[in-house]
């Protein structure tokens, strides 16, 4: 097979997001990925339930299911499970995952289904013409909320690190690299991965993240973690998070001699994991990168393990008493 480039992923479908909305970067880092990963079009199915990330089937080479809403999952778990050889992306909105499909989502991690689920997060149900959602902050007006949201959000990385999904990460639409290479490391990871990432919807959620995306801010509102590395920000490199027994806190020092004794991520910790993917501007920089990346055997696995050895222990059976199997 002849390597594949990033167009070869492109459908032959006219794209229709809103000009400016980052789903088109995002669709950019997929096709990326898909690209380096190195399998052919026919093994990719990209499943997704309603919203406006879930056009996405239509704007890629490759198998595509589009479902109903919120049941992207569970529709998906059945694909992996009839061929655990494919690479199974789920394509999802923040109302998508945390709210009707929510229950889907919380089951997905606990069977642990090899499934590479990828959330849209705008903080908004924009296709459905901005009601607040899950994601929505506290005291942002919408369509629903005119006064302000007085509902709290869920933190969706938070929340697959404390179900126990093997790979959480997090990134943001423009910062294709990132993206592009989270998405590499979550396909290869066996069980259950989850990606957000944060993206903007130019009707709704326009401003939402500029401050993690211009350049005069985002160095000092953004913690890139980075598995080894002490967790390091700011425009001068001068600011650390660190982890000590009372909890995480920022500290200052001189970037030209930092201290020895900073907080360095381990992305296997689920501890870590746990205390770092709930920091939370304004107290503490955005976390971006990959919280948890851990080796757990996944659901479908597990299932064929049994099977074959179901076959076995029945073809041994055989054999004991003396009947003859014929292929």
């Amino acid at each position: 097979m002849n390597k594949l480039t990033p167009n070869d992923f492109s459908s032959n479908l006219p794209v229709k997001w809103c000009p400016g909305c980052g789903d088109y970067a995002i669709l950019t880092s997929v096709k990326k990925a898909m690209a380096e990963l190195g399998l052919e079009h026919e093994k990719y199915v990209v499943v997704s339930g309603i919203g406006c990330s879930s056009r996405f089937p239509y704007y890629v080479n490759t198998y595509g299911y589009h479902t109903i809403h919120g049941r992207a999952i569970p529709v998906a778990t059945g694909i992996k499970l009839s061929n655990p050889d494919l690479m199974v992306f789920v394509m999802t909105g923040d109302g998508d995952a945390m709210s009707i499909g929510g229950n889907h989502f919380i089951h997905g991690i606990r069977r642990n289904i090899g499934l590479k689920v990828l959330m849209f997060n705008n903080r908004i149900y924009a296709l459905t013409k901005g009601q607040s959602s899950p994601t929505t902050q506290l005291g942002s007006k919408t369509k629903t909320t005119p006064y302000g949201n007085r509902d709290y959000s869920f933190n969706p990385s938070a929340l697959a690190v404390s179900l126990g999904a093997p790979f959480v990460a997090r990134s943001i639409d423009s910062d294709l690299n990132l993206t592009s290479s989270i998405i590499i490391d979550a396909a290869k990871n066996e069980g259950f991965s989850f990606v957000e990432i944060l993206q903007k919807c130019v009707v709704f959620t326009d401003k939402e993240f500029d401050v993690f995306k211009n350049p005069q801010t985002k160095e000092d509102n953004v913690l890139r973690i980075e598995n080894g590395k002490p967790m390091i920000f700011g425009k001068n490199k001068n600011k650390a998070v660190i982890i000590e027994k009372e909890g995480p806190k920022i500290i200052e020092f001189d970037s030209s001699m930092p201290p020895k004794d900073l907080s360095v991520y381990n992305n296997s910790d689920i501890n870590m994991a746990r205390i770092v993917s709930n920091l939370m501007p304004p107290e503490f920089p955005l976390p971006v990168g990959i919280f948890l990346k851990v080796n757990k055997k996944s659901y479908e696995n597990i299932y064929y393990e049994e099977c074959y050895k179901e076959i076995d222990d029945f073809e041994s059976l055989l054999k004991e008493n003396s009947y003859e199997i014929s292929n």
